[in-house]
């Protein structure tokens, strides 16, 4: 685990005396739904993540990164193009990235890649869905796996939400398969510099994973999140709308009534611990190969994840817990073992890779190259991470305060360096009101309408809306 550190750090020292002179390979890997449940980033006590730990101390952990939108498709899609939701009008599960006009005809991060030389690849899901029509050469390997015939903890309502131990060989797991593709490659001679993409599953619904990694975190030893039977008392009916109408998890009510909250916090963290070890594989791939010392590692989760805060489950929100995600980038020549609180966006990601690749800055890109902070963690930065779910609805980030403001113009202010479980409002303090102004003045002033589609998203929110209106 030491040796692949000791590497970069060895190439870092011969970096700086002597220059890069090859172009760098990119690694980049998406853990799909995982939220701040990282050792290294404190959001759960029993998390287990040694290999995502082991990227932190290769390179820098963003500690306080967001995604774009708390959904899937469009969270991908921005930073997929270097476009928020509300310049392309993806807000939602649908459209498609390319049925978007202001998408359509954009290079994404891995084209842009080959147009200058590379070799790009990859597995699994680094994109919503069609990942083959971005990459030179792509390898499914089987979606959300192998289910039951009949679900395991939760009988009602989507296909996809369940948890529990399933199947019985991690063979069987799409992580897996995707793990060792990038083994086998990293194991090959390549012609040219690669941009490699592997897109692990877990701990994306269903939340399965085979029973060693359950046991590695009894059910009777669990420990819940932390939640306020009052917490939802100074908020919006909008914002509880919101959040609440039209969604396709369990509500709260019935996760604790069926007595699931603990097998589902254990199911999480046992996905997480799978995904991490599958991460594992690749590491150990990387330092064992002729790459090891002249790869970029860029490591990203797609938005946050409820499991009971805030008397809610999965995504969609725009709260600490629906947007904070695992951002960690590790690059030769760079610091080891770095940690940063300024905000970072899912859309820096595109222009930090094109920096630390050598390859020219595209200005017309919204995001921030993050090479800056790589460079020093503590210098200003007045570039706060804003996130939307549909028209009118946006978070927006700094480094110590949350700002929320919604469609239906109510607004929330939370104080992260006191209150890290956002359990008071502070939008009526009138102290406050100088940090309110800064923070809503990047509330953006244009906004492209929402494109059509039937996702739950596009119901949820026009659900809150026709509510609202009644």
């Amino acid at each position: 685990m030491k040796a692949l550190t000791i590497l970069f750090s060895l190439f870092t020292f011969q970096s700086l005396i002597f220059g890069a002179t090859e172009k760098p390979n990119v690694l980049l890997i998406s853990i799909d739904d995982l939220n701040d449940w990282v050792g290294c980033m404190g959001g759960h006590p029993q998390a287990k993540t040694p290999n995502i730990d082991r990227v932190a101390k290769m390179g820098t952990l963003f500690n306080n990164a967001h995604c774009q939108s708390p959904v899937c498709n469009p969270s991908r899609a921005s930073m997929m193009t270097g476009r928020y939701p509300h310049t392309s009008g993806v807000y939602f599960l649908s459209p498609d990235l390319k049925e978007a006009p202001v998408l359509k005809n954009l290079k994404t991060m891995p084209e842009v890649f080959a147009d200058h030389g590379y070799k790009t690849m990859a597995a699994g899901k680094i994109y919503h869905t069609r990942d083959h029509r971005f990459f030179q050469s792509y390898k499914p390997t089987g979606g959300f796996g192998p289910r039951p015939q009949k679900k395991i903890s939760q009988p009602h309502g989507h296909p996809l939400w369940d948890w529990g131990v399933f199947p019985d060989d991690d063979n069987l797991m799409p992580d897996t398969k995707c793990a060792k593709w990038a083994v086998d490659q990293l194991s090959q001679k390549h012609d040219k510099p690669f941009f490699m993409g592997v897109g692990f599953y877990r701990p994306h619904v269903p939340m399965f994973a085979t029973k060693k990694w359950f046991d590695m975190h009894p059910k009777d030893k669990i420990k819940l999140p932390a939640v306020r039977s009052d917490d939802l008392k100074d908020l919006s009916q909008y914002a509880i709308d919101l959040t609440n109408l039209e969604h396709v998890s369990p509500t709260h009510e019935w996760v604790t009534g069926a007595g699931q909250w603990e097998h589902a916090v254990q199911s999480y963290l046992a996905s997480v611990t799978f995904a991490d070890h599958c991460l594992g594989l690749v590491l150990d791939a990387l330092e064992e190969s002729e790459y090891s010392d002249n790869t970029i590692i860029a490591l990203f989760s797609d938005h946050g994840f409820h499991l009971g805060e805030k008397e809610r489950w999965a995504k969609r929100s725009l709260w600490e817990d629906g947007t904070r995600v695992p951002v960690v980038v590790a690059s030769p020549g760079h610091k080891l073992g770095q940690k940063t609180n300024r905000p970072a966006e899912l859309l820096d990601v595109f222009p930090t890779l094109l920096e630390l690749a050598g390859l020219p800055a595209d200005s017309t890109q919204e995001g921030q190259s993050l090479v800056p902070l790589m460079k020093n963690p503590q210098r200003e930065w007045n570039h706060p991470a804003i996130t939307s779910f549909g028209l009118g609805n946006y978070s927006v980030r700094s480094t110590r305060y949350r700002f929320i403001q919604y469609f239906d113009g109510s607004r929330e202010l939370y104080d992260l360096s006191k209150d890290p479980h956002e359990w008071k409002n502070l939008i009526d303090n009138p102290k406050l009101e100088k940090v309110i102004q800064e923070h809503a003045s990047f509330i953006p002033q244009k906004q492209h309408p929402i494109l059509p589609g039937s996702s739950t998203g596009h119901k949820a929110y026009a659900a809150a809306k026709k509510k609202l209106n009644k």
